[in-house]
């Protein structure tokens, strides 16, 4: 084997090197029954990340403006609080933050349906230790969603 096909695996990952020796790892979402584009297919990366960063900005707009009077730790603080409550409240009823509706996304159970409140809970939390959030499989899921089984997906 030549040095440099090595280092250009070690480079690439252990995903490129697996896929140069022929593993077929399909598209991301199909061993969760996901189809592969459009509608019902799993959210890309870039969406979820302007999911979340509108949904940290309005709590951070509630909890500097409102509760923390100008106050930038206390803001943080409170930011964090309003995340969980918010998350709470509208992944367990409308299956979304504000956030997720603007980039038309939806948090659902692998199964399709929705989620129940001990499953949201347990997602919520994760979500604000931001730790399991990191951590992805190869569905580019994080801890969170794979602890709750749930799914994040395009409308």
């Amino acid at each position: 084997m030549d040095n440099r096909d090595a280092m250009g695996s070690w480079l690439s990952g252990p995903r490129a090197a697996a896929e140069e020796m022929g593993v077929d790892f399909g598209y991301r979402g199909e061993r969760l029954g996901l189809p592969q584009e459009g509608p019902g297919s799993l959210a890309p990366l870039g969406r979820r990340f302007g999911a979340l960063i509108v949904d940290w900005a309005l709590c951070m707009l509630i909890a500097y403006g409102l509760i923390a009077r100008g106050d930038q730790q206390a803001a943080g603080n409170w930011a964090l609080a309003i995340f969980f409550v918010l998350s709470l409240l509208t992944v367990g009823t409308v299956g979304g933050t504000p956030g997720k509706a603007l980039f038309r996304l939806r948090v659902i159970d692998e199964r399709g349906g929705r989620l129940g409140l001990g499953r949201v809970l347990l997602r919520s939390v994760l979500l604000c230790i931001a730790v399991p959030a990191l951590i992805w499989d190869r569905d580019s899921r994080g801890l969170h969603d794979r602890l709750a089984r749930a799914v994040q997906i395009r409308v």
